[in-house]
This record gives structure tokens, sequence and C-alpha cells, in this order.
């Protein structure tokens, strides 16, 4: 086990307290420039979403790669997924739906793409929950995850406006270098780690902040927005995102 920061509760709150969950999902979503390269490189039929409740990149890989996906979390609610999936034009069948724990889960198969978007950051011991990934991953198969970047501006909003959301977050594991050396060390090749977006910031459940909060992130968003169209970089202090690619 690699030291939860939440647990199944945490989870069942937070998605409860999400509206408008079932959505249209655009062929321009975010990352999807990172997919497109990827399946220009290798050959990819298979894909797994890990702790990817309510499937958003699971369904994007079906929908526009025509990839078998599957989703895995502790926490879902088929019923949302279901949806998620009509909404998108898909059969029901078009996702396999797993409800487990990595930690005690023993795949049934594995995958030409493993990927997780916001999962690793959760866990203290970054090693251990990537190297989970690596049993449902092909040999010669890609490895994706990426997370928030909460070590630059992003971060700074999160811990002064929402630091409940904060503490959730193991800020450790949002450094370039430590994620560079885990894959290594994990046998991993081909590895590279980098900051992705230009820049972006924002609040969880932002309707039920302080006027004040609202008013200062929304301030700080439209600046970070002007300072990176006229100067265009990815870095530490204004990139939203970072993304860890290798292959097994």
């Amino acid at each position: 086990m690699a030291n939860e920061l939440t647990d199944r509760t945490f989870w069942q709150k937070y998605w409860e307290s999400k509206k408008g969950l079932i959505v249209e999902i655009p062929r321009k979503y975010i990352f999807n420039d990172i997919f497109d390269r990827v399946f220009s490189e290798q050959k990819i039929k298979s894909a797994i979403e890990l702790g990817g409740f309510p499937g958003y990149y699971a369904v994007f890989l079906k929908k526009y790669y025509q990839a078998e996906t599957t989703l895995l979390d502790y926490f879902i609610y088929p019923s949302i997924t279901k949806e998620l999936v009509q909404k998108n034009g898909l059969a029901e069948n078009d996702l396999t739906i797993i409800e487990a724990d990595l930690f005690n889960y023993q795949p049934q198969k594995k995958y030409d793409l493993v990927l997780s978007c916001g999962l690793i950051e959760h866990f203290e011991d970054t090693q251990s929950i990537i190297k989970t990934h690596l049993q449902f991953l092909n040999d010669g198969g890609k490895l994706l995850i990426t997370l928030p970047n909460f070590t630059g501006v992003n971060g700074w909003v999160q811990k002064n406006f929402d630091y409940a959301n904060y503490e959730k977050h193991n800020i450790k594991s949002m450094d370039p270098q430590l994620l560079k050396t885990i894959a290594t060390e994990l046998g991993l090749k081909e590895v590279k780690v980098y900051y992705y977006g230009g820049f972006s910031t924002w609040l969880e459940n932002k309707e039920e902040k302080s006027a004040f909060a609202k008013l200062t992130v929304k301030t700080i968003w439209y600046a970070g927005k002007v300072i990176t169209k006229t100067f265009k970089f990815e870095s530490k202090l204004f990139s939203p995102y970072i993304v860890l690619e290798a292959k097994k």
C-alpha cells in the first residue's frame, strides 16, 4: 500500500458534490495532442484508465481512437459512467468497468496503453503507486501519467484558497526529476517528464468559495493568460500539469 491521502468516503463526497458530470467530450480535449502523437508513434489497440471515474479519458480513447478501453477505479457510480458513455454516442459494452483497489487487484489482462490522470499525487509513496501501473502494461506498451502541478502559481492558489483540497495531494510527487528517477529505477525506457500547458488555475467547487477568493483567482487567471499568451512557454511556475511518458 502506498499510504493514500484520500479514502473511499472522500471520493464519494467529492463526486456527489459535482454537477454536470455528463458531458459530450470534444475532439480537442485536454492532452489530445499527446494522445495524437502517442497513437501515431505506435500501434495501440487496448488501453486502461486507472483511477479515472467517471471515465472521461477512457471514453475519449474509445470515441476518437477506437481503442478497446477499460476504466478501473475503487469508487464508481456505474449509472453515471453509463450515461457518459451514451452521451458520447457509444454503446454500453464499448467500455469495460472494473471497481477495485489497485493494490489488491490482480489484472486479468494487459494493455498497450496504461493511463492515469490525477491519481499518483494522492499517495505518499510515489514509486509504489507508479509501480502498480506496470502490472497492467504489455511489454513495449506505453505508460502515460499526468498530474497537477501545485509547485507554481496554481499551487499557491490551491494552498491559500482551498487548503482542504491542497493537503490531499503529495506535493513532493510533483517533481519531474523525481518522477524520471523512479521510472528509470522501475526499468522503464524512453522516459520523458515535462511540464504541460501554458497557464491555468482553478478551484474545486468554486461556487462555494467566498467572493474574494473567486475574484482573486479570476484576476490571477486573466493575468496569467495574458503573460503566457505573450511569452509562450511551459514552466514550473505557470504550467498546470506535469506529464510522465515511458515504455515498458
